[in-house]
């Protein structure tokens, strides 16, 4: 079968697929369905190919599965979430089995994952929106489920209530400025101090355009706007009343422009009782992929002493202005280093009781493979994928680690995203000896 066979054709959904879709079979190929839950029978068309399956695009629900009421107007078009309208209990054995799944497929079976732990809705404190010129008009929202256009959005039940009442104004004011006319994104941010916001255009500001902006940060109560050429660009400051702020664990911490949060202050908050819970009463931690502390200041101010790692400068240096200001200066160090290409290794590790590491999305292969190597006795992994999650981790079993436990955590609410927290130990120097919960067993 081809993805040019035009006529539609009869399929009954079977499972959802790790980005959200329902997964049907036609023969040995996967056909995947949006907004379809397992049980659903219905008529598609083949609208592309993804992967090695297709994209089946309904014509005809001929039997329809019970279904959770979507909570946003927006659920089908958005891009933002993708479950919505699958019901509380399967949502959460879902996020729960995508975890399993993720480890079994790299031969890690029998590792305890538990229940998935629940965030409430509202709490998202950080998102990145984009937005198109329309004739005067701006198109301001979240991309759509499949492609790149952009779906207006005006309310979001996910998002912290501060954010979602920005973004009507929002969009007048980008009507408004000349650097608006291609397009870009937003990321806008709620902290402590008030909103921060970081405009993405290629053009760069005038006159015109500063006024502009420093009136609406004066008239919406902005802590801080600032504007940047491109991702991940250096951002230049346009106005700024305050500098923004966020507490990790009563640690306050100055924020860079775009800097990188976890996505709810509750989410967090689950994340550090369970990093706590896996590396004990460590004392000497290394704390890698740091960030701006989000746990290397807490476990400082717990009485640990904490050696942060980071490739990002500036996120460094807001962790040891908040630092000095909490008193924690004598127990943090700080480290500029791209752990992928350069990971903590050898004797660099020894000096440590236990290790937090919180890669990006694409994981730590070449760190897990230097901790499993010569790592200490307890280590914690965040992670945001399952998929590199858990071929780190079978790194670090074949190294000789042990997975005490897998906590999934709904930091992403009704999305297809995944946040986790895994415990790993080993006996004092062992290095490769084979554990309980070896690939295979």
């Amino acid at each position: 079968m081809t993805a040019a066979a035009g006529e539609p054709y009869e399929v009954v959904i079977e499972a959802i697929g790790a980005r959200g879709d329902g997964i049907a079979r036609r023969g040995a190929t996967r056909v995947f369905v949006p907004l379809a839950l397992p049980g659903d029978r219905l008529r598609v068309r083949i609208a592309g190919r993804r992967g090695d399956g297709l994209v089946g695009e309904p014509v005809e629900r001929l039997e329809q599965a019970p279904r959770a009421k979507p909570p946003c107007p927006h659920f089908g078009a958005c891009g933002g979430c993708q479950l919505q309208h699958l019901p509380a209990a399967q949502y959460r054995a879902w996020k729960q089995g995508q975890v399993v799944t993720a480890l079994a497929r790299q031969g890690l079976r029998g590792i305890p994952v538990t229940p998935l732990a629940s965030t409430p809705p509202g709490g998202r404190r950080r998102a990145r929106l984009a937005f198109v010129r329309e004739g005067g008009a701006i198109r301001l929202g979240f991309r759509e489920r499949t492609g790149h256009r952009v779906v207006a959005v005006r309310t979001c039940p996910v998002l912290a209530p501060e954010l979602v009442a920005l973004l009507p104004p929002l969009g007048d004011l980008l009507a408004g400025l000349d650097l608006a006319r291609g397009g870009g994104e937003v990321e806008i941010t709620a902290s402590a101090t008030g909103i921060d916001l970081l405009i993405v255009a290629p053009p760069v500001p005038g006159l015109r355009d500063r006024e502009t902006l420093a009136r609406f940060a004066h008239a919406h109560d902005l802590a801080r706007i600032s504007w940047a050429p491109a991702a991940k660009a250096e951002a230049e400051p346009i106005a700024q009343r305050r500098v923004p702020s966020v507490a990790f664990d009563r640690v306050q911490v100055p924020l860079p422009a775009g800097a990188f949060l976890q996505a709810s202050s509750a989410a967090e908050l689950l994340i550090l009782r369970a990093i706590g819970e896996a590396i004990g009463r460590a004392r000497d931690i290394a704390d890698l992929f740091a960030g701006c502390g989000t746990f290397g200041l807490p476990l400082a101010a717990g009485g640990g002493t904490v050696h942060a790692v980071e490739a990002e400068p500036a996120m460094l240096e807001a962790l040891r202005r908040a630092a000095r200001s909490a008193g924690l200066a004598a127990r943090v160090t700080t480290e500029v280093r791209d752990l992928q290409a350069a990971p903590l290794a050898g004797a660099e590790l020894e000096r440590f009781d236990a290790v937090v590491v919180d890669p990006p999305h694409s994981g730590a292969r070449a760190q897990a493979a230097a901790l499993a190597a010569s790592g200490p006795g307890r280590l914690a992994m965040v992670s945001c994928n399952p998929a590199t999650f858990a071929r780190d981790a079978r790194s670090l079993v074949e190294g000789g680690y042990e997975c005490l436990w897998v906590q999934p955590v709904d930091a992403f609410l009704w999305s297809s995203r995944i946040e986790l927290v895994a415990a790993f130990a080993r006996e004092a120097g062992a290095r490769s000896e084979p554990c309980r919960s070896r690939p295979g067993g």
